[in-house]
């Protein structure tokens, strides 16, 4: 494995969901605070930004090319030659202190994703599927809801409650989920974004952890790797073979720590030895 290397110094207040592009070659994340989509593309090291029209969680590839992008109060069609945003689908009008957080496309094409209270006061977050247009509510009662992301037979589904420093797990059959189960607890840090490699073996971003835990498919904590800064937010596999690791970080919450760690919000990247699953793209 690896030494993480900062390829971007973007200074991203809170950089969250990156996520490979492999029609384009390119990655993308956004900055949820500072209401930015982002676009980095390794082969030349073009970078490239666009406003997002309020708080953006996620900005995730779909079939038609587009992004769905998880924007405060719902999800938004992105056209990527255009720049433009437009709402596709309402989510939580009756939560109006709630924002949209960070998801996952499943290999079905649905789109998973968790709802959160933007102060981090009250447990009003929640996880839901958007499926070819239909929204379900699966879960609730989250402060900081984060993730989810499927285990590479698609029968284990894995989603944080941030503040609780809780991995949980679910049985996952065809978008239906039971057996609600502790999976880990990570004790070093706020169990942030996840993402899977081939093995199975789950990669957990560590807010003030200062790395990415990464647990086997029992829930042993098995490794981290390391970063010089202390919020990692999630990892994203991706590059021809799957084995680039690109690493959101962010300075909310440390913004005094900025001097000691002056590329705190930047984008990171490590090789690894094991590849991780493809990104599918959201069924429309």
């Amino acid at each position: 494995m690896g030494t993480p290397t900062l390829v971007w110094d973007v200074q991203a207040e809170l950089g969250e969901g990156p996520v490979w592009d492999a029609g384009r070659d390119c990655l993308w994340f956004v900055d949820i605070k500072g209401r930015r989509l982002h676009r980095y593309t390794p082969a030349t090291g073009g970078k490239a930004s666009w406003d997002a029209p309020d708080q953006i969680g996620f900005a995730l590839p779909a079939e038609d090319g587009s992004l769905i992008c998880g924007v405060r109060g719902g999800l938004h069609r992105f056209d990527v030659e255009h720049g433009d945003f437009t709402l596709i689908q309402p989510v939580e009008a009756d939560r109006p202190q709630n924002r949209l957080n960070d998801g996952f496309v499943a290999p079905d094409g649905s789109l998973w994703f968790g709802s959160m209270d933007d102060s981090e006061e009250q447990k009003t977050g929640a996880l839901y599927r958007w499926f070819r247009g239909e929204l379900t509510r699966h879960d609730d009662g989250y402060g900081v809801t984060n993730g989810p992301c499927l285990s590479p037979d698609g029968r284990t589904l894995y989603h944080h409650d941030t503040l609780a420093k809780t991995v949980l797990a679910f049985d996952h059959d065809a978008g239906v989920l039971t057996n609600r189960r502790v999976f880990a607890v990570t004790e070093d840090g706020y169990a942030d974004g996840p993402s899977m490699d081939a093995d199975g073996v789950l990669h957990v971003g560590l807010f003030n952890g200062w790395g990415v835990a990464r647990f086997s498919p029992s829930g042993e904590r098995i490794g981290t790797i390391r970063f010089p800064v202390q919020t990692v937010t999630k990892a994203a596999f991706g590059g021809a073979d799957g084995r680039d690791l690109y690493c959101t970080t962010a300075w909310l919450g440390n913004a005094d720590k900025r001097e000691t760690q002056p590329t705190l919000g930047g984008l990171y990247h490590v090789r690894v030895e094991t590849p991780g699953l493809p990104q599918h793209r959201i069924a429309l």
